[in-house]
């Protein structure tokens, strides 16, 4: 087992599990619309109306990895959407090896890196936690108008 997985599992409760389950089979359906959706719609929509954000396919979202993609002319980045559980229950979140090859892939086709959001729901919506990740987002649309 890998050893920072092995602190991880000392350190996670019970209620961290049913936090998480509860998050990712339930809490992503509110009313029939799909929070996840809402990191798009009320937040990057908005903060980036020149960019237009559409569900990943099927080949793209196989493996959890990519769930929407933002497309700035002809290229794109891709954006992850994880509960704020998911980084809670392991410390600080790090992809796998198969979830950076998967990274780096779609940066070869589509010529954008692949951004992690971590949400939480408050009302209705949803989220961004790790801000940050706006500034970057920011950063890489500029970069793929250059291109």
């Amino acid at each position: 087992m890998i050893p920072e997985w092995s602190e991880a599992f000392k350190k996670i409760t019970l209620q961290d599990c049913i936090d998480y389950i509860y998050e990712v089979t339930l809490v992503r359906t509110y009313n029939g619309f799909l929070l996840e959706k809402s990191v798009i719609n009320d937040n990057l929509a908005k903060l980036f109306p020149d960019v237009e954000f559409e569900e990943s396919d099927s080949d793209l979202d196989h493996s959890g990895d990519i769930d929407y993609i933002g497309k700035v002319g002809e290229h794109a980045f891709g954006i992850q959407i994880k509960p704020t559980t998911a980084r809670s229950n392991f410390g600080n979140y790090s992809i796998s090896d198969r979830m950076s090859a998967n990274f780096e892939e779609f940066e070869e086709e589509y010529g954008g890196r692949v951004f992690i959001i971590f949400s939480a729901k408050v009302g209705n919506k949803k989220e961004i936690l790790n801000k940050d990740v706006v500034e970057e987002i920011r950063k890489e649309i500029e970069r793929l108008k250059k291109l």
